[in-house]
This record gives C-alpha cells, structure tokens and sequence, in this order.
C-alpha cells in the first residue's frame, strides 16, 4: 500500500544546499512517518527505524523549485488493511491536520470518515502534536531557517494533480520557540472547534476576526464534567449562527507565546459561566 507525495523548495536555482536541504527532507519524512504509524497504531513511536513497518521512499526528482516526489509504503498487512478501511483521503486529511495542530494553526474541518479516525485516536492525537514538535518541525525549517526556502507538501494524487498539504517558511518556524507565559489573563471567549476526547480546540476572543488554539493543559479525562459540558455546549449555541449572535464564557488562561509576544494557544485554567 503506497500513499505518493511530493516535497517541494521554492527557489529561483534547481538546487539547495545539500546539508540543509537533507535536513528539511529528513525532517519531513518523519512527521509523514509519525502521523502514519500513530494512526494506523494507535500509539505515537518515538523512535523510527529502516526496518519499520511504515516507511517512506524517495521517488524521480522533478525541475522547478527544487523538489523530490516520495512514497509513504505500508508493508504490514494488518496495516494495510487498515490503511485500506481509512481511505486515502481520509488519510490524506488527518496528516494535513496534525501538521496544521503541530503549527497552531487552524486546520480544515475534516470529513466524517476522517474525524471518526482522529476520535478512535483518544489521548494518542494529542501525543503526536507533542512528537512532531520534537524534532520534525526542527528539521523541516532548517532549509527556510538558513537560506529563507519555503517549502510545501504535497499530496500527488497524479503528474497533474496535486493538493498542498503543509507549508513551512521563517514564520512557522517561530513556533518551535513557543513558551508558555508566567501570568494569567482574563478573557472572553467564543468556543469555536472542540475535540471531546483531548479537550484540545480554537476559541475566539470577543471582538477578534481570528481563532486562538486552547487546551486544558492536563489530560482530558482530568477535566471534571461540568467544565467539559460548559465548553461543549458553547460550540453547540454557537454553531452555525452569525457571530453577532454568540454567547461567551469568561475564562482564565496561561497564553503561550512566541518570542515576538505573538500568542498562539491559551492553556485554560479556570472558567466563569455566570
């Protein structure tokens, strides 16, 4: 079973510096790797081997940019099968959303087949966030880091078509310095995604245009029931109505910060629903 993609660096030359570019592609092979044993596993490795059974395989470079196609090659049968139920799509999907929630950034709504999928994973979802930001994020910048490259994933579906997946450049790379902050804030949010099994999701503060990623910062089955059903129930009110029309929950929040002081989650400890 083979799932083709492609990694492409956008420079004016067809080349790259080799030490920095082989970075970047290590880099890449193990987020895709990650991802793609944690959901078929259901259990995030922290280490990968030649001899796994999820492995991925450099295919023919290609001119423009700089570029190479490669293949994520299952070759366990259970997997396989498993692999098979998904759906490349769905598949497709759930990588495009771990990078995204690895990023802090906001991911596309995901198909019913694919949510089903992330739901099964449980706590293990929020375990590969936590892995891809180890080391994979790290390796993937080194080529915009260094020599300012953006670089793309792709989805090769044919030699014509292909579907973006992923974009990594000097910005995104800011959120390997990420921290949280020493001081609570108060605030005034709209609960605005939620997933119910890692209490993980995007909230949007009163008057913003743009949503935050929150989290409680303990496991989610810590999290005592009334705060889970006040969360939950504010998505629901909220959920398809003009924003004009939302109801908002008072909370209390650790912001974890960039270095230039841009926020990118708030780490939700107490909430007021009066």
């Amino acid at each position: 079973m083979t799932v083709n993609f492609d990694l492409v660096i956008d420079t004016e030359e067809d080349s790259v510096d080799m030490k920095a570019g082989l970075g970047s592609m290590q880099g890449v092979s193990d987020a895709i790797r990650c991802i793609a044993e944690s959901v078929l596993t259901e259990s995030t490795p922290k280490r990968q081997s030649h001899k796994g059974s999820v492995r991925t395989s450099l295919k023919r470079s290609f001119k423009g940019s700089y570029g190479h196609t490669f293949s994520l090659d299952v070759y366990d049968e259970t997997l396989k099968k498993k692999l098979n139920g998904i759906g490349r799509p769905a598949f497709v999907e759930l990588i495009s959303y771990f990078i995204s929630e690895s990023l802090y950034q906001e991911s596309n709504t995901l198909s019913p087949k694919a949510q089903k999928v992330l739901d099964r994973l449980g706590d293990t979802a929020e375990d590969v966030v936590k892995q891809l930001r180890v080391s994979a994020l790290e390796n993937i910048h080194e080529i915009s880091m260094k020599f300012n490259h953006d670089i793309k994933i792709r989805h090769r579906q044919s030699r014509d078509n292909q579907t973006i997946l992923a974009r990594f450049d000097r910005n995104t790379s800011k959120v390997l310095q990420a921290k949280p902050s020493s001081e609570k804030v108060d605030l005034i949010v709209s609960v605005t995604r939620l997933n119910i099994h890692t209490g993980n999701g995007r909230l949007q503060l009163q008057g913003a245009s743009e949503t935050v990623a929150f989290g409680f910062g303990i496991g989610y089955k810590e999290v005592n029931i009334r705060a889970k059903k006040i969360f939950s129930e504010n998505l629901n009110c909220n959920n398809g109505i003009s924003s004009d029309k939302w109801q908002f929950l008072k909370v209390s929040a650790i912001p974890v910060k960039l270095r230039d002081g841009k926020i990118v989650k708030y780490i939700v400890k107490s909430f007021y629903d009066d």
